[in-house]
């Protein structure tokens, strides 16, 4: 597929099916393929400062724009279709560098598992001609984790990560304020050695996700928590007894 396209702008966050799309597309097409990654509210400088490292330990052109989501109020009003709207404009930014640098395509690391979940960035993917190649040729999430792996790509085990607007419920406004909590609420679960966590905003409640074998970790730190997250705003601070789960806020709309 990448060989027919010729040419092509990826967009880049850094996550393990993205960074597996960049380095297979650097091998195929080299100079002819650029990552784009675009900064915002809703995106930790954490994972920004991974993005960087992976792509200069590939080699690929990168490239970094700022696309701020919460000034397009559709998004931060924060609807079921919000992400339509963050990915319209995010990709209307990344056409505009591919016809600077007069390459072919728009690209996406969608992959397979995603047909399963709730996604309506997949609208503005197929109004604005974006190509998944992963999902187009049935790659799931496991088998990209195998492959970056036999690629040695340190990736293959980074924890699955979604924007930080995911952590609210819907309906709920998203703000720079409330962004910042949540993240900086993340960070001190990872300092902990948490390896895969979600911090669900309530308003004065915060629900911590993270995987069952983390309980015991979380409630040996409990009290550390509640001083950090009380510090951060946080009224009451939970464990989902369910454990980590991917669009846990989507239960709502399937409900």
């Amino acid at each position: 597929m990448l060989r027919e396209l010729k040419s092509c702008v990826i967009a880049y966050s850094g996550g393990v099916d993205s960074t597996f799309l960049i380095k297979v597309a650097y091998d195929v097409l080299g100079s002819n393929a650029l990552a784009v990654t675009a900064t915002s509210s809703t995106y930790p400088r954490r994972e920004l400062e991974d993005a960087k490292r992976f792509a200069q330990q590939i080699g690929i052109p990168h490239v970094i724009i700022h696309s701020e989501e919460l000034d397009i109020e559709e998004f931060s009003m924060n609807p079921a279709d919000r992400c339509y709207y963050c990915k319209k404009e995010l990709f209307r930014k990344i056409q505009k560098i591919a016809k600077k640098h007069h390459l072919a395509a728009v690209l996406d690391g969608s992959n397979a598992d995603d047909m399963f979940d709730y996604r309506p960035g997949g609208k503005a993917r197929k109004e604005l001609s974006v190509i998944s190649p992963l999902k187009e040729v049935g790659l799931g999430k496991q088998e990209i984790r195998e492959l970056s792996a036999e690629m040695n790509l340190s990736s293959s085990e980074k924890p699955a990560f979604a924007c930080l607007a995911s952590r609210f419920p819907y309906g709920i406004e998203i703000t720079k304020a409330r962004l910042r909590q949540v993240e900086q609420a993340e960070t001190f679960l990872f300092s902990l050695g948490i390896h895969q966590c979600r911090v669900r905003y309530h308003n004065d409640i915060a629900r911590i996700e993270v995987a069952k074998p983390d309980f015991q970790n979380i409630l040996t730190h409990a009290d550390e928590i509640v001083k950090r997250f009380k510090k951060l705003g946080f009224m009451y601070i939970t464990l989902d007894i369910e454990g980590y789960r991917t669009g846990s806020m989507n239960e709502v709309l399937q409900k």
